[in-house]
């Protein structure tokens, strides 16, 4: 029987639909989400998720496996204020994300109008919260002067939001993961190297190990990989549309953790998230987060940097350094005083003998704007692209997936296609300040020669 062509007699009435399938590509927040979502709504769908790591893994490249991450809503754009809101109310009552999330609230450090622009959004979306903008003085005094040492160089208020806090990230990953597992999903360990292109048509992926993965949709939620996987398909298909040009660029950044003592560790146990924000000419806000069980505090520093290589000929992007984790645990001494900088930021001198358990570089995507991308990709059908956290996406983790859903079903709100859109107006990136502005190779170690 030829494809497409019904014999005679057939009863039409009794034909069904054909069975969706999906391919979706990289396993952190937006891939998982969106498997999780979808699985719920088409029970019956082919949904195959392929990531280079295995999702129980102890070490993977994703942004959002991490011991922690910081859940809230305190936005100054009104659309992720909404949508950040969203995702809290699911972490504070759906049980499969209850066990995850801790509500301890946020100490922001502001410089400029932010708490007065958060406060405004939430009296707009007729949000209730135990949300106020205190006085720097006063402020030093809270949480038993836990910040007051903290550098206030051009603060002008300090914002609390008790409703805030944190999430066990890598825990919680784990266990959306498991459950879209046992709902349905596919999950396959593979590092998908190139798309499987046809005229101008995704057809699905190819995998390092020569394996392939067809689908009527193809997802990519590949994060910081993503650049460096549309260039290699480009340059296979011989179509320079598929490349991400200046749409996305990969950006690191270092996070530390110090362990306190028994004296210490109390003092910090319940502690609020802390902020420190600055505007776009002096550089990116930096936070640090509760201590964990094993009472390691964390936080990051203030140099987001990117990585430009040559991928293929003549094309120069940046992407993740080559090897199974990124590098993710070689931390060079200048990223490492990167931390020591941004802990006394916090902490001043009463922290300068903590002992240092592990240097990190985190991975992401980022556009100049700071908004995701959640788009059909507009030269190939049948490819849609789901990426672009630039470090602020887990957040928004039980949420995503709809919005993902809505996108590929092109139900996405008008106002969402617009900011999410591959194909759109993009803001000078001077304008962003956490836009990757250090190159990673000038922050290496340098090798004296003999």
């Amino acid at each position: 029987m030829d494809i497409g062509i019904i014999p005679d007699g057939t009863d039409i009435s009794k034909m069904t639909s054909p069975r969706r399938s999906y391919v979706i590509v990289g396993a952190g927040v937006f891939g998982v989400s969106t498997a999780y979502h979808l699985i719920q709504k088409y029970p019956d769908a082919d949904i195959t998720l392929v990531d280079r790591d295995a999702w129980n893994s102890d070490n993977r490249v994703a942004a959002s496996w991490d011991w922690n991450k910081v859940v809230r809503a305190d936005y100054d754009d009104l659309i992720y204020c909404r949508l950040a809101i969203e995702a809290q109310d699911v972490f504070k009552s759906d049980p499969l994300w209850q066990p995850y999330f801790h509500e301890t609230g946020v100490y922001w450090m502001c410089r400029g109008s932010y708490a007065q622009d958060v406060i405004r959004n939430y009296k707009t979306l007729g949000r209730k919260a135990e949300i106020s903008a205190v006085p720097v003085a006063e402020a030093k005094e809270l949480y038993d002067g836990l910040f007051k040492d903290a550098d206030y160089t051009g603060v002008t208020e300090v914002l609390i939001n008790k409703t805030s806090g944190w999430a066990a990230a890598g825990d919680c990953l784990l266990a959306v993961t498991k459950r879209a597992i046992e709902l349905g999903v596919k999950y396959v360990t593979q590092e998908v190297s190139t798309l499987l292109m046809d005229q101008g048509r995704c057809r699905g992926v190819c995998t390092k190990s020569g394996k392939s993965f067809t689908a009527d949709h193809v997802l990519l939620c590949t994060g910081a990989y993503t650049s460096k996987l549309l260039e290699l398909s480009a340059d296979e298909a011989g179509d320079n549309n598929l490349r991400a040009g200046s749409r996305i660029v990969a950006g690191g950044i270092t996070t530390g953790m110090a362990v306190l003592d028994d004296e210490l560790f109390p003092q910090f146990e319940k502690m609020p998230v802390g902020f420190q924000g600055y505007p776009a000419e002096i550089g990116p806000f930096m936070g640090s987060l509760p201590p964990t069980k094993d009472r390691e505090i964390k936080w990051w520093g203030p140099t987001i940097f990117r990585n430009t290589v040559e991928v293929t000929p003549g094309y120069q992007i940046s992407a993740p350094p080559e090897g199974r984790d990124f590098g993710q645990w070689k931390v060079s001494k200048r990223l490492q005083e990167d931390i020591q900088a941004a802990k006394r930021l916090f902490y001043g001198k009463k922290s300068e003998n903590w002992p240092m358990a592990k240097h990190r570089i985190c991975w992401d995507a980022f556009t100049t704007s700071g908004d995701f991308i959640i788009s059909p990709h507009s030269s190939a059908k049948g490819l849609y692209i789901a990426t672009c956290g630039s470090f602020h996406g887990f957040k928004f983790f039980p949420v995503l997936g709809r919005y993902i859903t809505q996108m590929l079903e092109g139900d996405l709100a008008p106002e969402l296609v617009q900011k999410w859109a591959w194909d759109r107006e993009r803001p000078d990136p001077a304008l962003n300040p956490e836009w990757p502005r250090a190159e990673m190779n000038d922050l290496q170690d340098t090798v004296a020669k003999l």
